[in-house]
């Protein structure tokens, strides 16, 4: 009979024969008399927008209305909304989220809203997956994200513009006072470096103490004793290199801590900083009592100690950043212009012991003229430098003292380059080329400081999406309007993610929702001096009224 059972159908009417009619013929015939399986098309996804804004697959459209968004989804072949399927299209990252779907003119197209009003500065994911749906078969997985806007309430209570600055200036001092090593009173390098004090960082420090005597966070008699205990460190304890301190040292033993492998003596740049808060602190208590005459004596000697012409290296028309006293002079790096070492060449000039020509200058940092740029930007002049300026630090470390607003020579004006400077680096925040979240006329300066993940030295030509506070608040000199703005907005736009216990965080990136959770000194520093030489102009005028540094000034051609 065969593998298949069988029916047996009688036709005695018709005829004598008996049929049999295998299951498997039987089964033939009733599915010879089905419709035949519909075949679905398949789609992809032609374009992906968020508010009209288009992104690629995983892409993100930043700064998005709480209340209104709009996905929309084109793809290659008509689609039929009716046979949308929720759990292939979907909003992650909240519950109870509900999807409107609505009328395109376009069959090809998928229009979403989202009915729901959403949390501010929050990142959603809008999730279309592969699969029947729609009418066709999609093949390919997509998604895209969103970041919703910032919650404009403010943060902190309203107060006058020039009680924000006191209190930016306060909590930012707080710094060098409270966190300051406990032996030494240098300034740590950044909160939880433990030992490792920084020269240059603390050279803003000294400074900053200053500005705490005269605003009154502190007595003289205060900060007069925290100078005193540094001095005596730097004079009794701390390593130094033909009078030459490094960048790093031990807070409590002062020997040297490597800032890299061959970077484990003298920095001349740091050493600057340092001498040049130094001399500023001189300046202050030179009239003093004898204790205070006492610690400017021992200053005297520090500044009297560096060997300026040494770092020519052999008597080269230049200086020289490092020097080892284990791989010499391996580093290799001569300080030339335009960036922070302007501060370097004048100290040199003006040392009482150890002065450099006026050749070193010209053909050393200036570059015989060749540190010139003049090119527009933003319908900026800009007289020095690399294009649109470089960071910001480069208008800030120099001119803690060094007083920019009359300083002039056959290169620059140097109040024009620092304004025309910060300018630039605040047009570009605003044009924001790149479309980063938040970058706007309230929130901008690109400079060095920490960015997600690491550390590097932004600007114009090295954006990483990373605002740092300290680029607007210590151009304030040279643009008060923006930095007042910048200023209101970290503190009342931000303030609950950036404000903490010694002022703004180092540093921010919206497009990332990052906020830093560290304080580094040689970012908090600028921030205290530069709003106070605003506000009052003090550090310039101490650091100006020198003899030794009027003649170092008039020794390379400068006017004041």
């Amino acid at each position: 009979m065969g593998f298949f059972p069988q029916f047996i159908i009688y036709y005695p009417m018709k005829t004598k024969f008996v049929y049999f009619i295998s299951v498997l013929s039987v089964f033939s015939l009733l599915y010879a008399c089905k419709e035949p399986p519909v075949t679905l098309s398949n789609a992809y996804i032609e374009s992906l927008s968020v508010n009209g804004k288009n992104l690629a697959s995983d892409g993100t459209a930043m700064n998005v209305p709480v209340d209104s968004v709009i996905i929309r989804a084109v793809f290659s072949t008509e689609i039929d909304n009716s046979k949308i399927n929720p759990d292939k299209i979907y909003v992650s990252n909240d519950v109870g989220i509900e999807i409107e779907i609505l009328t395109s003119e376009n069959p090809k197209e998928l229009k979403l809203k989202i009915k729901n009003k959403l949390n501010y500065y929050t990142k959603y994911t809008v999730f279309i997956n592969s699969g029947e749906h729609l009418g066709v078969n999609v093949i390919d997985n997509s998604k895209v994200h969103f970041i919703t806007q910032l919650d404009i309430t403010p943060k902190f209570p309203a107060i006058s513009d020039d009680n924000l600055l006191t209190l930016v200036q306060q909590k930012t001092f707080e710094y060098f006072r409270e966190y300051a090593h406990p032996v030494s009173g240098l300034a740590r390098e950044r909160t939880g470096s433990g030992e490792t004090v920084t020269t240059g960082g603390s050279g803003f420090g000294l400074m900053a103490l200053l500005v705490g005597i005269e605003r009154g966070f502190i007595t003289r008699e205060q900060g007069f004793q925290r100078l005193n205990t540094t001095v005596n460190f730097l004079s009794e304890k701390a390593e130094r290199f033909h009078g030459a301190f490094p960048h790093w040292l031990n807070g409590t033993s002062g020997k040297t801590i490597a800032f890299s492998t061959k970077d484990n003596g003298a920095d001349l740049i740091e050493t600057s900083f340092l001498i040049a808060g130094l001399l500023t602190v001189q300046s202050y208590f030179a009239s003093g009592n004898s204790v205070e005459k006492l610690m400017c004596a021992k200053i005297q000697q520090l500044w009297e100690g560096v060997e300026w012409t040494w770092f020519q290296k052999n008597n080269e028309p230049r200086l020289y950043w490092h020097w080892s006293p284990n791989y010499g002079w391996d580093m290799n790096m001569p300080i030339t212009g335009w960036n922070e070492g302007l501060i370097t060449y004048v100290l040199a000039a003006s040392s009482p012991t150890f002065s450099i020509t006026k050749n070193v200058y010209t053909e050393g940092w200036a570059r015989n003229g060749a540190m010139k740029n003049g090119n527009k930007f933003y319908d900026i002049t800009l007289p020095l430098g690399e294009n649109r300026g470089g960071p910001l630090f480069f208008a800030h470390y120099s001119f803690l003292g060094l007083d920019p607003r009359k300083l002039a020579d056959e290169y620059a004006n140097y109040w024009q380059q620092n304004t025309a400077h910060a300018k630039i680096n605040y047009a570009y925040c605003v044009s924001n080329p790149f479309g980063y979240f938040g970058y706007s006329s309230s929130c901008w300066g690109l400079t060095a400081s920490d960015i997600p993940n690491g550390y590097t030295a932004s600007s114009p030509t090295n954006d990483r999406g990373t605002i740092a506070p300290t680029a607007a608040l210590a151009s304030f000199p040279y643009t008060p309007e923006e930095s007042i703005r910048a200023m209101r907005f970290y503190y009342y736009v931000l303030g609950d993610k950036l404000w903490g216990e010694y002022g703004f965080r180092d540093a921010f990136n919206l497009s990332s929702q990052w906020f830093a959770n560290s304080y580094l000194a040689i970012d908090q520093g600028p921030i205290v001096v530069m709003i106070e030489n605003y506000r009052s102009g003090l550090l310039w005028n101490q650091f100006m009224q020198r003899d030794d540094i009027q003649k170092g000034l008039t020794k390379l051609g400068f006017t004041f």
